[in-house]
């Protein structure tokens, strides 16, 4: 997913295949019948309110802030989920509920820069993920795509969130 690499180490992104990514993201997320059945996390501040906009116009199941351990697998606990996908911000910050899905066999799509460790995601969305306007900018169009696919808002028309 790297366009190139300059001079001092930094790698370029290519947008193309973000856009790729992202759209089939969308696909798989607008295919799943039941929209609660899908969990977005985010445990990092700036991508909180991301998150919690993507659900609500999304109608997934949203979990911003501290990520309890046990929640898909323990069934005794009271904020028991078990959900069909999994759609992180940051697969190093929550590595938790990574984790936790391995044992239940629920598939990870997470925003991924040059950097991230993939070893529990099933689907990397390659972009920019340490500034707060990248992250909630990602949000956002997943969000306006899983939308667009649901036939909930027309391309014709502005979407004002």
């Amino acid at each position: 997913y790297q366009r190139r690499v300059r001079g001092n180490d930094v790698s370029i992104i290519d947008v193309k295949k973000t856009w790729e990514q992202l759209l089939l993201a969308a696909r798989v997320i607008a295919s799943i019948e039941n929209p609660s059945d899908v969990c977005v996390i985010s445990s990092r501040i700036y991508g909180q309110r991301a998150v919690l906009k993507c659900a609500l116009h999304t109608g997934a199941t949203a979990i911003a802030g501290r990520f309890t351990p046990g929640t898909f697998t323990n069934q005794i606990q009271a904020a028991f989920k078990a959900p069909r996908l999994l759609v992180v911000t940051e697969p190093s910050a929550d590595h938790q509920p990574n984790m936790e899905s391995r044992y239940v066999n629920i598939p990870v799509m997470a925003f991924c820069t040059t950097d991230s460790r993939s070893k529990y995601v099933d689907f990397a969305i390659p972009c920019y993920i340490k500034s707060i306007h990248s992250v909630g900018l990602m949000w956002w169009v997943l969000a306006r795509e899983v939308r667009r696919m649901r036939g909930d808002t027309p391309r014709t028309l502005e979407w004002d969130v």
